[in-house]
């Protein structure tokens, strides 16, 4: 594909261009505090326009240069949608429009001519600069061509009928970036799922298990109204180095049009026991399968909280939304988190957090108390963190519950089962946790028990109402991990002795 050329434009938006080519591009953002975001010199700006309930609704964002390989936000759907790319500072800040007005007529273009001709050493300026420019696009469209071709040649040679799911993530994805899949791949994986069955509905959207090859998927389906969520949570996916056993290993990402409206998909790993919500209320579980579920968790938390420093490196992420409906459980009894909607990253080097004008997101009853009476520091990103510790001890909570104490097993319940009601309000919240400063009880029997005394110990740690005190998630998984070390450690003379 040839690349076009630049059109004739002003004198100002010539120079604004060439000031851009070695630095990052700013972009209008809805969805951060000062309206602004910015991003890598070969990333974009991202302008949407969405038919939703007959009105016209816009976002307007970055996209990060990982995300502009395939250009898959970049596509629009006849009719129902319309996605712009675009690559100068602010040039997102239009208003797209399905069916776009003619233009009025006037005589601007020949003013605009008239002094061009007239001012004969500007204009010899500018096609000066324009041949410099135009030098450069060329340079960087046949540099996009290489890399386009060079990821048919990959898509060729590795995706064979043989290869498993697992086998071209590890192929794809630990040479590059670490960010995932590239996105022409990605495409080609989600436009030959084949649905199976509707497992479960969700805040944003509705999960099927689909088969690719014969491998089982996940499939979370977002409507055309949550393009906002969606557009969220593949930019938390594919974040470099995100990857971890114990997060929900993401596939792919894409948008499928059938003419009348538009399904945003977002394809992960399946895993049959589903929620940790859904598998304690199945099942009963053993001390050692609540200590292997909770250091997997742990683990978790403290990879997505790290920041990992380097030219491949990954910024910290806070979940905002930590709960046993958002915990997957594998089938060898450790535990993913999902669910990255609501998450939020930092920017070490400007100290910025990505975050929307409404920070008060996520379940009310796991809701810390400084969100819950709205007195969090919004400024510091390590009280995202905190909340998130907050929520954990909850879940911790639920998985100890189901653990024998002298023989007996509790019914599952929720944290604040037996004080408040089953939809609890903000106000029933604070309440009970900010103002009454109640938390879930914690059974005298756990003392006859080492694991469940700990898990107790480190709940109380995660549930202080002073955030700044609360352990860290790397903290708790080093604990946890040591109640492991010592449970196998008595296995193991157990054994001996018999």
């Amino acid at each position: 594909m040839t690349c076009p050329c630049l059109p004739p434009v002003g004198t100002a938006l010539i120079f604004l261009l060439v000031a851009q080519l070695g630095t990052g591009l700013k972009c209008v953002c809805q969805l951060c505090t000062n309206k602004t975001c910015e991003t890598g010199a070969d990333g974009a700006c991202w302008n949407s326009v969405m038919l939703i309930d007959g009105k016209e609704e816009a976002v307007k964002s970055c996209l990060s240069p990982s995300q502009m390989k395939g250009q898959v936000f970049c596509y629009s759907s006849r009719n129902v949608s319309k996605r712009n790319c675009c690559f100068t500072d602010f040039c997102n800040n239009e208003t797209l429009h399905l069916h776009p007005e003619r233009p009025s007529g006037g005589n601007s273009w020949s003013s605009l001519e008239l002094v061009m001709v007239t001012l004969v050493p500007v204009c010899l300026l500018c096609v000066s600069i324009l041949l410099w420019v135009h030098t450069l696009h060329g340079q960087r469209c046949i540099y996009r061509k290489a890399n386009k071709n060079d990821m048919e040649e990959t898509l060729d040679d590795q995706m064979s009928p043989d290869k498993h799911l697992k086998d071209l993530i590890f192929d794809l994805s630990t040479s590059g970036s670490g960010s995932g899949l590239p996105l022409l791949v990605q495409r080609t994986i989600a436009r030959t799922i084949v649905l199976q069955e509707s497992i479960g509905k969700g805040r944003f959207g509705e999960v099927w298990r689909g088969k690719w090859r014969g491998e089982d998927v996940a499939v979370k389906i977002f409507s055309s109204r949550d393009e906002r969520s969606w557009f969220r949570e593949v930019e938390m996916y594919q974040t470099i180095m995100l990857r971890h056993e114990n997060i929900l290993g993401f596939i792919a990402a894409d948008n499928k049009d059938n003419g009348s409206w538009t399904q945003l998909w977002l394809v992960s790993e399946y895993h049959e026991h589903g929620s940790m919500f859904d598998y304690l209320n199945r099942y009963t579980i053993s001390v050692e399968g609540m200590v292997i579920l909770a250091v997997s968790l742990a683990s978790g938390l403290a990879h997505l909280h790290m920041e990992i420093i380097g030219a491949q490196g990954k910024p910290a992420i806070a979940h905002r939304d930590l709960k046993s409906k958002n915990i997957l459980v594998k089938k060898n009894g450790t535990a993913v988190i999902a669910d990255l909607g609501l998450a939020v990253k930092h920017d070490s080097v400007t100290n910025t957090t990505d975050i929307s004008s409404n920070h008060r997101v996520g379940t009310k009853r796991y809701m810390a108390p400084e969100v819950l009476d709205d007195t969090i520091n919004m400024n510091t990103f390590e009280s995202f963190k905190r909340a998130d510790i907050y929520s954990l001890g909850l879940v911790f909570w639920e998985l100890a519950r189901r653990c024998p104490v002298t023989g007996i097993y509790e019914d599952y319940q929720l944290p604040y089962y037996d004080m408040v009601a089953s939809d609890p309000s903000l106000e029933d919240m604070k309440k009970v946790v900010c103002d009454q400063k109640l938390r879930p009880n914690i059974p005298n029997q756990w003392q006859s028990c080492e694991a469940l005394r700990v898990m107790g110990k480190i709940m109380r740690e995660c549930w202080y109402a002073n955030a700044v005190a609360r352990l860290t998630a790397l903290r708790i998984k080093k604990t946890v991990s040591q109640v492991m070390t010592i449970m196998d450690g008595k296995d193991s003379l157990a054994s001996q002795l018999t």
